[in-house]
């Protein structure tokens, strides 16, 4: 099957001038959706369709969604939230709401830094201090990280968030590592894939946010013996079936294409893939009326399967698709322009 590249893209930017009416629930998460549009686009090497003004709107957009300290210069909410509906319901309701929704979210952070990051900004109006002293409000006394402090779930996606967050911001003094690193091996379950804590079923996603965790943190092969490896690595090249699996028995998804294969290639394991099972499943999924790929075949796509199905396809070297960073999922070209950015902090 053709891999419908322009299609794709239609797919994306129509994403990034609007939600359609079914993901009006998935409002406070906009920021995450207008990520996999951007870097979507960036892996398709079609981020200049974006003209340099509609650029400048979205990176000033994000910034608008930024939680500074409070007049007290306290930074326990800092970071970035997903939508600036929160920001209309406090110019409504100043009083009550400012403390009650003006929350930093740990995934909106990751995705907000990561699509600036990929638009090109050099993250200059970005409280670097803030958004890390906002991090380290979240970790948990095991080690782990709650998304906000508005109340939420306590497990791996947000370790990886935390990672990404501080390895981006180059500070990490946002986590407790030793804490962090003791929950992550905590967490690999009796057949060498990791649950979202201790004693938990093992998932092909949450097994890609610990190893990318450990693989940021530099510690993937300080902190898992060669067994453990060794074990990981069968126990993910076993995920695939034709296209990959996130748990044993279950069916076949889009997005595990990058989960699972993500982690192969961090564990320098990708070679045992079967490379045209794997894309013909893949390809199944995808639409090719309105582009986009779809979590099953004949399902809706959506803009986290087409991201993450695009990025399982960049892994196998489809033609006219940039290289992906397995560890912080964005492309290698905007991964290379964060560590120029870093220099410069340096200098």
């Amino acid at each position: 099957m053709v891999f419908a590249r322009e299609k794709h893209i239609k797919f994306f930017k129509r994403f990034l001038d609007l939600l359609p009416a079914r993901l009006s629930k998935a409002d406070s998460t906009r920021l995450s959706i207008a990520f996999f549009a951007i870097s979507g686009l960036e892996v398709l090497n079609a981020l200049d369709e974006i003209n340099s003004e509609t650029k400048k709107d979205i990176c000033n957009w994000i910034y608008s969604l930024q939680i500074l300290p409070s007049e007290d210069g306290n930074c326990e909410k800092c970071g970035f939230q997903g939508s600036d509906t929160f920001n209309v319901l406090c110019d409504q309701y100043k009083e009550t709401c400012n403390k009650a929704y003006a929350n930093g979210h740990l995934a909106m952070t990751y995705t907000g830094l990561a699509s600036l990051i990929t638009l090109g900004d050099d993250l200059s109006r970005v409280n670097r201090k803030a958004v890390t002293q906002g991090v380290r409000a979240l970790q948990q006394i095991d080690g782990s990280f709650c998304g906000t402090l508005m109340g939420s779930e306590n497990d791996m996606r947000f370790v990886y968030c935390a990672c990404c967050i501080c390895y981006i911001l180059q500070d990490w003094s946002g986590m407790d590592i030793d804490k962090t690193v003791s929950y992550i091996t905590k967490s690999m379950s009796y057949d060498y894939g990791f649950g979202q804590g201790p004693y938990l079923e093992s998932h092909g996603g949450v097994t890609y946010c610990a190893v990318a965790s450990l693989t940021l943190m530099g510690k993937l092969y300080s902190e898992l013996s060669e067994k453990q490896i060794e074990g990981l690595k069968r126990w993910a090249i076993m995920r695939q079936i034709s296209g990959f699996q996130g748990r044993a028995n279950k069916p076949e998804d889009t997005c595990y294409s990058f989960w699972v294969g993500a982690t192969l290639k961090m564990l320098n394991f990708f070679e045992m893939v079967d490379y045209n099972e794997n894309r013909s499943f893949i390809m199944t999924t995808q639409d090719n009326l309105t582009g986009g790929f779809a979590k099953w075949k004949d399902s809706e796509p959506d803009p986290l399967h087409t991201y993450l199905g695009i990025n399982g396809l960049s892994f196998i070297g489809e033609e006219g698709l940039l290289e992906v960073d397995p560890a912080l999922n964005i492309s290698v070209r905007a991964t290379k322009y964060l560590h120029k950015l870093q220099q410069s902090w340096n200098n």
